[in-house]
């Protein structure tokens, strides 16, 4: 499987800042960004995310987090990203407000694509160096670049 998260970004979103100041807020804009990419309705995909949402915190630690949800009209997982100016309380399980959102969306019956591409999306951001790099990302290109090519293969 790639270590990078091209795959996932084919017919997804990056948004390179944000000021969302709530997970709610957060969820919603990349939910919005998420329709237009795929044609499913907005509130669809945000309703599917916060339902998730519910059963239990997406906030994966570091200042990461990661809502997902499947829906039906997918033919494919796909994901967006969202970097926000402060983070935002996702009850993260370190406590740390989160400002580095990867939302990820597959097919309602692909249950065990789903959590592979939710494994590989984890495994990604736990990289110290991908964290950082992010952060730094002055535009949308610098964060392609960094999501779409493992900065730290081959070391």
């Amino acid at each position: 499987m790639a270590t990078d998260l091209s795959a996932l970004l084919q017919g997804g979103v990056i948004i390179p800042f944000h000021e969302a100041t709530s997970r709610k807020q957060a969820i919603h804009v990349l939910c919005e960004a998420l329709s237009e990419a795929t044609g499913i309705g907005a509130r669809a995909i945000e309703d599917a995310v916060m339902e998730r949402e519910r059963l239990g915190s997406t906030g994966v630690g570091e200042g990461v987090a990661i809502p997902h949800a499947r829906l039906p009209g997918l033919a494919a997982p796909v994901g967006g990203f969202l970097r926000l100016a402060h983070g935002v309380d996702f009850e993260a399980i370190d406590d740390r407000p989160c400002d580095l959102i990867f939302m990820l969306l597959a097919p309602d019956g692909a249950g065990a694509d789903h959590l592979r591409a939710l494994a590989q999306v984890s495994r990604f951001f736990r990289q110290v160096a991908v964290r950082d790099g992010l952060r730094k990302a002055r535009n949308e290109n610098e964060i392609k670049a960094l999501i779409c090519k493992d900065p730290v293969a081959g070391h």
